[in-house]
């Protein structure tokens, strides 16, 4: 295995070189590739083909866009010799070609990238070397060979060891020059292939969710391009912190939302109390909210006279009985029959109307045109009558009268909601208007689910969902809406489940989530999380999640956790943060959520460039002190826990959130403590591990 390059002062290392004439000819040839995309000129056929031109060049220049830091490979594979010769791939973030269109570097997502990532010495893939490169500023300083033919050879080096345990400031980064082969398992999966991974902290989920979805791309790109990958994460901080991923890898114009932003139907102004709140998510609303909504049918009771082509036509009572009866039933589907939304059931039903009068004036021998059938379901008559029978219904308006009207709620909810639960929803006090009401998240939930049955959500062509062990019932079917026909990747972790819904196994978010039948792929194996931090977190999960397999570490780190019992928290504090301020990255401080004010202001107050970190993504500073209900998902090279034994009692699921602040750390977890540590962290007797 050739070990990474010499200084300067040695001799020249002839492949490294080799290997930086390569590095300057593919970044020659990409910036060529975006002068090409850049000068592609409008024909001026018609302002749509000039439209789609103009979309297209954005889309590729898009794509080729230059990042500083980012070199054009990572990577190379040697083919074993056929005949004397082997061939030689560079791999990268992109497709590289030169002026002749030969390959120069080969896109990570290629079929012939993948035994970069798959190859092993028991099964080379037809691949003799692999090597990898080592990069500071840009500029290749190192490589190292891993030769698969060759008996004891095929192990990671320090390169790629070093890159995984490299020090993480800032947004998430990609992970193509490190994906293990479990995590591109997960990743090159069919399209057609819903997938969830249950992913212990430090796998990489998130990472391999995100490269799951460019490679979708790359792969079904004229597909996905007319449907869309939809990514969603559990709040804006969240999205914050990914954002730059798929950038990194070309694919710019992947839709990254929220719960909250998917489900924005009406204003949240309020919050809900945690027995509201967790009745609000449950499934059973969204059978009461259907009733309401199709509870507002009628029964006709009169023959309905409309005009057609210059004379009235009578349908008869019986008939219309007969055709709302019929669109009734198609409200609830059926194995064989498409559901039918409330809107295009009112639009039948007056079309259906006109149609009766047609048939009878073609009886009498008559010839009516489409277009005077068109104007007799659209005339007064026939919308006095679906006015009557089939009103018109908006989202909010009839959420708004279920939560004021108590009749309304008690025909809705009999049987399947008790008094209490009544009791719980309704509001004491109506609003004035829709606009004025104290909508909640949870409301606007319900909102949305009555949207979809008013009227088709669009749906897209794959969907990942991130934390998805947070999510209630009714936020799972709002996903589900917008997944239409496509497929799903969910990401989460049953041990960091700290919502009133977290489940015990994955079976009732995949059913809610509409692909009951979708596979779990276990991730284990901890790459960024120190051996020493994550096997003092997993200590929790005896109590917290049982059925687990407690996550491994690649890597050690002796001098990773510290636990250190204070009196006060201020003092100690200050000094952790200055030691790590002059060895760490990225500096997290996570307390208990009431705390985090009076965290902030202790540091500043010290003059440490410290901020509150929001759930917008804002407060960027060299020290985050971060809620610890925002903590989830997010990563830093240095992680201060301060007063465990709050975060613990601050809810329902404490443990479960110990759990996920204890695994945020990279390389440095720093535990102050001033009460008991909670008992599964203690040894024997109480004593401290």
């Amino acid at each position: 295995m050739s070990l990474p390059a010499a200084p300067e002062t040695t001799a020249p290392d002839p492949v490294l070189a080799a290997e930086r004439a390569h590095l300057r000819r593919a970044a020659d040839c990409l910036a060529q590739m975006r002068v090409a995309a850049s000068a592609v000129t409008d024909a001026g056929v018609d302002s749509w083909a000039s439209e789609r031109l103009g979309a297209a060049r954005a889309e590729r220049l898009a794509a080729l866009a230059a990042d500083p830091g980012v070199p054009p490979f990572f990577g190379r594979t040697d083919a074993l010799p056929v005949d004397g010769a082997g061939e030689t791939f560079h791999i990268g973030r992109r497709h590289v070609r030169d002026a002749a269109g030969d390959p120069v570097v080969i896109d990570w997502r290629a079929p012939m990238s993948r035994p970069f990532y798959q190859a092993n010495a028991a099964d080379p893939q037809g691949v003799a070397r692999r090597r990898r490169f080592g990069f500071s500023g840009g500029e290749l300083t190192g490589y190292e060979d891993e030769l698969l033919a060759e008996p004891g050879s095929g192990h990671p080096g320090e390169l790629l060891r070093a890159e995984i345990e490299r020090p993480r400031s800032g947004p998430m980064r990609d992970i193509v020059a490190t994906i293990q082969p479990d995590q591109d398992d997960i990743v090159r999966a069919p399209l057609a292939d819903s997938i969830c991974v249950q992913g212990a902290p430090g796998t990489g989920k998130t990472a391999v969710g995100l490269h799951r979805a460019a490679y979708l791309l790359y792969t079904h790109g004229g597909q996905l391009a007319r449907t869309g990958v939809l990514v969603v994460g559990p709040n804006r901080a969240f999205l914050r912190y990914i954002e730059q991923v798929l950038p990194t890898l070309g694919e710019a114009d992947v839709a990254q939302t929220t719960v909250a932003e998917l489900t924005a139907r009406v204003p949240v102004r309020a919050e809900d109390r945690p027995d509201v709140a967790t009745l609000k998510g449950d499934a059973r609303l969204a059978e009461v909210l259907r009733r309401a909504l199709w509870g507002e049918i009628a029964k006709p009771v009169d023959d309905v006279l409309l005009p057609l082509a210059g004379r009235r036509y009578r349908v008869p009572v019986e008939r219309l009985k007969r055709a709302v009866d019929d669109l009734r039933r198609r409200g609830r589907g059926t194995d064989d029959q498409q559901l039918l939304h409330y809107a295009a059931g009112r639009e039948r039903l007056a079309m259906l109307l006109a149609t009766d009068a047609r048939r009878q004036k073609e009886e009498a021998g008559g010839s009516p045109s489409d277009g005077e059938v068109r104007r007799a379901a659209r005339s007064p008559e026939v919308r006095e009558f679906c006015d009557r029978v089939w009103p018109a219904r908006d989202a909010a308006g009839l959420l708004l009268r279920l939560w004021t009207e108590p009749d309304r709620l008690a025909r809705a909810a009999r049987g399947i909601l008790d008094d209490a639960e009544q009791a719980l929803l309704r509001w004491p006090v109506p609003p004035r208007s829709v606009r004025t009401a104290p909508w909640t998240a949870a409301d606007a939930v319900l909102a949305d689910e009555l949207a979809g049955l008013l009227e088709r959500t669009p749906g897209h062509g794959h969907v990942v969902v991130d934390e998805a062990q947070d999510l209630s019932p009714m936020q799972c079917r709002a996903i589900a809406r917008r997944l239409g026909a496509g497929s799903l990747t969910v990401l989460g972790d049953l041990a960091q489940g700290t919502s009133p819904w977290s489940p015990d196994d994955w079976a009732r978010t995949l059913a809610d989530l509409g692909r009951p039948d979708a596979g779990i792929t276990p991730l284990t194996r901890g790459y960024r999380v120190p051996a020493e931090v994550l096997d003092f977190a997993n200590r929790l999960l005896p109590v917290i999640a049982p059925g687990l397999t407690p996550a491994t570490a690649v890597r050690s780190e002796p001098d990773a956790l510290s636990l250190r019992p204070v009196p006060a928290f201020g003092g100690p504090l200050l000094e952790v943060v200055g030691a790590l301020a002059a060895v760490a990255g990225s500096i997290g401080i996570v307390c208990a959520d009431a705390a985090v004010a009076g965290v902030a202001g202790l540091l500043t107050g010290a003059g440490v460039d410290a901020a509150e970190l929001t759930d917008d993504g804002t407060g960027a500073a060299a020290v985050a002190v971060v809620p610890a209900t925002l903590a989830k998902g997010l990563e830093f090279d240095a992680v201060v826990v301060v007063d465990p034994a709050a975060i613990v009692a601050a809810e329902p699921r404490g443990l479960h959130r110990l759990y996920v602040v204890l695994t945020r750390a990279v390389s440095t977890l720093v535990v102050l403590h001033r009460d008991d540590l909670p008992a599964p962290l203690r040894g024997e007797a109480g004593q401290l591990v």
